[in-house]
């Protein structure tokens, strides 16, 4: 076998374990769904899987794991998203309360 035929079937292994992990966290996803605990340790608990998730199928899947200027990229651009969302929800008040002014 030459080194490219070696590499590409190290790959494929190594894909299907990274699928297998994330198969798996999903599994979790489901049991955490099905216990009886607080809405807020309901949150921490799947949100914490769904980075761990998100952050396998980028690194393995999207090739950050090779790429460090698309790694940077993409850390960059997710803090970004995060911080603008967090701008956003003092508006999701007025659902619930009514808008302060109007009364």
């Amino acid at each position: 076998m030459t080194t490219a035929e070696t590499h590409k079937s190290g790959g494929m292994t190594k894909d299907l374990i990274v699928w297998a992990c994330i198969l798996a966290l999903a599994g979790l996803q489901f049991v955490i769904a099905y216990q009886d605990i607080s809405a807020s340790q309901m949150f921490v608990r799947m949100l914490s899987v769904a980075i761990i998730e998100a952050a396998l199928a980028l690194l393995f899947f999207m090739d950050l794991s090779e790429n460090r200027g698309l790694k940077w990229f993409f850390g960059i651009f997710i803090v970004f998203v995060l911080l603008a969302m967090q701008y956003g929800w003092t508006d999701s008040f007025r659902l619930t309360d009514g808008v302060p002014w109007a009364k």
